[in-house]
């Protein structure tokens, strides 16, 4: 077994969730009960005269108009009383055209904003905000942890202030817990080490990251809500390992590598929460006479 299948497996017994899964990052951020966490992260983005009030969660999947156009899925699709619009994405690796893709997104509410009949073309603001668990900058000393943009003239002023994209590389932050200077530093912070806690940090004991840490806590987690986290952490584990395999091994070796040692690792987990044998090979995929031997 790899040492980065290793590392992971010992986070099984973790008591907090992953936040870079799909389950981890909605659980946190895209229910009703913690939209009050949505908010104040994002106030922590947004200039002051877009700072947000209150939330609605819309719809995370914008169909277009035909069924010969692209489908986009959202992690996050919100917007505010009056109107604004925000787009929160949790990506786990990296993806071909990135930019293009965020830009590509960023057309839907956009488009949706046009009215029938007379319409002024009057637009309102759009954030596409991305949490990014990789480098999406290939030069190393082109890299930026937080990187904001908008559209400029050739002279740097801003030409448009209705469309903004916030992108953060997370692999960047390294501050430990002594060097946090602001409530936004607090969060990256809790965003980026959440699942390796065992406890509160005290630079953290505020009510909005105990808020956070009461709802990632495993423990809180009812049956059904645990094994979704843990297929969710599985389809995390193998992205990462085809990522870490996928060079000196093979692409294709390491992929398979990958998703094997990941399914036996939440098998494992599963069994030490004596979970059913039905149940970890629902989670799992692995067989029964698998699941026996572990």
């Amino acid at each position: 077994m790899t040492k980065s299948v290793v590392a992971k497996g010992k986070k099984m017994n973790a008591k907090y969730l992953n936040p870079y899964t799909d389950f981890g990052f909605k659980k946190l951020f895209g229910e009703e009960g913690s939209k009050d966490l949505l908010i104040d992260f994002l106030n922590q983005l947004l200039p002051a005269r877009h700072q947000i009030a209150t939330l609605l969660f819309n719809n995370s999947e914008q169909l277009n108009e035909t069924l010969t156009e692209r489908t986009a899925i959202f992690d996050i699709y919100c917007q505010t009383e009056t109107g604004s619009k925000f787009i929160v994405e949790m990506q786990k690796a990296k993806v071909n055209y990135f930019k293009d893709r965020s830009l590509f997104y960023s057309t839907f509410p956009i488009r949706e904003q046009a009215k029938k009949g007379g319409w002024d073309f009057k637009l309102l603001p759009v954030y596409f905000i991305a949490i990014l668990d990789f480098h999406y900058d290939e030069k190393e000393e082109e890299r930026k942890f937080r990187r904001d943009v908008c559209l400029k003239d050739q002279d740097g002023d801003v030409f448009f202030d209705k469309l903004h994209f916030k992108f953060l590389q997370m692999p960047l932050f390294n501050k430990q817990e002594d060097e946090l200077e602001t409530h936004f530093d607090k969060w990256v912070y809790f965003l980026k080490n959440l699942e390796s806690f065992d406890h509160i940090p005290q630079i953290l004991k505020e009510p909005v990251f105990e808020k956070g840490f009461d709802i990632a806590e495993l423990a809180h987690l009812q049956p059904k809500q645990y094994e979704s986290y843990q297929k969710s952490l599985l389809e995390y584990w193998e992205v990462k390992n085809v990522m870490d395999t996928s060079f000196g091994e093979g692409f294709i070796e390491g992929e398979a590598k990958g998703k094997l040692e990941g399914k036996i690792e939440v098998a494992k987990a599963l069994k030490r929460q004596e979970q059913s044998v039905e149940t970890i090979m629902d989670a799992t995929g692995l067989s029964r006479e698998e699941i026996e031997v572990l």
